[in-house]
């Protein structure tokens, strides 16, 4: 009886200590760097082992207003449905070497997000420039 109690709290301690970490998984808002009004939100989602994310809606722009910048095949797309993450891969408690694209300027840029200590609800998004300068912003879990 002892051994199936001991069994139980270590399955349940793992559950939980799955669930504490959690995944960039869900919708977030993001916010402006300048202002610190928030701007839109994406929905990170996993796919075939890595996460990308998607603008999912804009909070004061049109819903249909393209990407004027955007290189590529994005250039002229509409930013509501538009991949600005694509390929986060886990790493322990972190998930990085994907990529993260800032549709106001066009640039793409190295990313990597993790969570701060006792905070799940706020998300670390950071986007590294190839000269190795970056920018961190905070991400809020949309309710």
């Amino acid at each position: 009886m002892k051994k199936i109690v001991l069994t139980l709290a270590f399955v349940a301690m793992a559950v939980l200590g799955l669930q504490a970490q959690g995944t960039p998984a869900g919708v977030w808002k993001t916010v402006d760097d300048e202002t610190g009004e928030a701007k839109s939100y994406v929905e990170i989602f996993e796919e075939n082992g890595a996460y990308h994310g998607k603008i999912s809606k804009l909070l004061h722009s049109a819903q249909d207003e393209a990407c004027t910048e955007c290189p590529g095949k994005k250039k002229g797309q509409k930013l509501v449905g538009m991949r600005i993450l694509e390929g986060l891969k886990a790493y322990g408690d972190h998930w990085k070497k994907g990529t993260i694209l800032d549709p106001e300027s066009g640039n793409e840029y190295g990313c990597s997000v993790w969570f701060e200590e006792g905070k799940p609800d706020e998300l670390k998004v950071r986007g590294v420039h190839w000269t190795g300068l970056y920018r961190t912003q905070t991400w809020y879990r949309a309710e």
